[in-house]
């Protein structure tokens, strides 16, 4: 009986997670029919309706998304308790997520990613691009990466990269259009690429300080992104100016393709960092990952 239960419950689990019995089915190797079958079982034994289901989609009612709060918590320490019994092994075991920016990728794991995997083969990472600030407990990440200032006080955090800054840069093309700002307030008479962190929120302004003083300035243009990368890429093309992180600009500096110009004013930054939430016990697999990235 209790087999049976536990088994109802990650068929519930699955098809809340995934949205779908067709996903969730073959996730569990079972055909979709016996999985709603197996769901409909364990509404009767509840007596309450647990999902709605659409032609297009299924979604929880508030009874579902109660059981599933209170249930899904204690199914991933189960799996992270048999995830740590991987020490007895000789290699570290298991799947990573990690939501992190593009830039993060390409300059803080990128250049480790492939003899991390060749070290450890049994490990897989998804590292998912998020500029929205995603609560990476609430959305059931092992971890995310964030400057160091704004990592909560109750996580853990291992600094992954030194401190930086963000420069203004241009390209030859577009400074043979337009004359180099002298002050980030000419800035406004510019044509400038702007970022987006999240849909609803505001675009961000490009943040200066000179002799401890500072400020930020609202920049005009007429693209907007949620990627750094798409904005640095834009600047190549010559569009216009772009802020973006100092590391990331280098090669095109160093060869030619990018100018920065009011560079006296940009601050630095504290460097980024992997932050998780203080777990009982980390996974091999998890603490692996960290000490590959840890700066040095």
């Amino acid at each position: 009986m209790a087999n049976n239960k536990m088994n109802d419950l990650q068929a519930f689990l699955a098809v809340a997670q995934h949205q779908s019995f067709t996903k969730a089915a073959a996730g569990l190797r079972v055909t979709p029919s016996a999985l709603s079958h197996t769901i409909r079982n364990l509404e009767e034994k509840l007596g309450v309706r647990l999902l709605t289901r659409t032609t297009r989609n299924v979604s929880m009612t508030e009874a579902g998304m109660r059981l599933f709060e209170s249930v899904a918590p204690l199914f991933e320490q189960i799996d992270a308790e048999l995830d740590a019994l991987g020490e007895l092994r000789d290699k570290p075991k298991g799947t990573l997520r990690i939501s992190c920016t593009d830039d993060q990728i390409e300059l803080h794991l990128r250049p480790k990613l492939t003899t991390f995997l060749q070290d450890y083969p049994d490990i897989k990472l998804e590292l998912y691009v998020d500029y929205g600030f995603t609560n990476v407990v609430e959305a059931r990440f092992d971890a995310g990466i964030r400057l160091g200032e704004d990592i909560s006080k109750d996580m853990i955090a291992v600094r992954i990269g030194p401190d930086w800054r963000l420069i203004v840069v241009g390209s030859p093309a577009y400074f043979a259009r337009q004359a180099e700002p002298a002050t980030p307030h000419e800035l406004t008479e510019h044509s400038c690429i702007n970022i987006r962190h999240r849909i609803a929120g505001a675009i961000y302004a490009w943040e200066f300080e000179k002799q401890g003083r500072a400020f930020t300035v609202k920049v005009e243009g007429q693209l907007v992104f949620n990627s750094i990368m798409h904005v640095l890429n834009a600047a190549l093309d010559g569009t216009g100016l772009a802020y973006v992180p100092e590391p990331l600009a280098a090669p095109y500096l160093a060869d030619g393709r990018l100018k920065a110009v009011v560079t006296d004013w940009s601050p630095y930054f504290q460097g980024f960092h992997l932050y998780y939430p203080n777990r009982r016990q980390a996974s091999p697999a998890f603490m692996a990952f960290v000490e590959a990235i840890r700066y040095r």
